[in-house]
């Protein structure tokens, strides 16, 4: 069960954590919550469920990013774990994870954003990436970004002190 201490912790994460070298402390500073009670809410909340996971969102075109490449494959499901791994590991590769097929239209399985300043850096890095790992016999897509959508965190309230959604 969350409280009404959870439901204002809630309502002030979903607008994000303030870049400063403390971010729990200044969240917990505008909803009158100390910094190790926050730290001690968002942990039950994630343990419980109710909360995914916290991540950055990052405006890759504002710091020079235009080639982004979402790199979809086809990877037998007793190597997807594995091979995933591996691929997570290059400092170039900025998320890695498994999704279901939807055959048959959709056979991938396994996918990984790579962003770049340039569309021909993204793709020698995928090479290397492709070569260093053994993936060249692997099916696979490469889409690169059209455009860019809005980015936004995950909405627990609505105007309504409604929960809303799970992060």
């Amino acid at each position: 069960m969350i409280d009404d201490r959870d439901q204002k912790l809630l309502e002030a994460v979903q607008k994000g954590l303030p870049l400063c070298s403390r971010p729990y402390a200044t969240l917990g500073q505008s909803i009158a919550m100390p910094e190790a009670e926050v730290i001690s809410r968002l942990t039950r909340l994630k343990q419980q469920g109710l909360i995914k996971r916290l991540g950055v969102i990052v405006k890759h075109k504002r710091l020079g990013y235009r080639a982004n490449a979402m790199v979809v494959w086809n990877i037998p499901d007793t190597d997807v774990k594995n091979l995933g791994q591996q691929i997570s590991r290059f400092d170039f590769v900025t998320l890695c994870y498994q999704r279901p097929r939807h055959l048959p239209e959709w056979p991938y399985n396994l996918f990984c954003m790579i962003h770049g300043k340039d569309r021909n850096i993204v793709l020698e890095q995928l090479r290397f990436m492709t070569e260093t790992c053994g993936l060249t016999h692997y099916e696979r897509d490469i889409l690169f970004s059209r455009r860019c959508f809005k980015q936004c965190g995950a909405l627990y309230k609505t105007p309504a002190s409604q929960v809303l959604a799970y992060g």
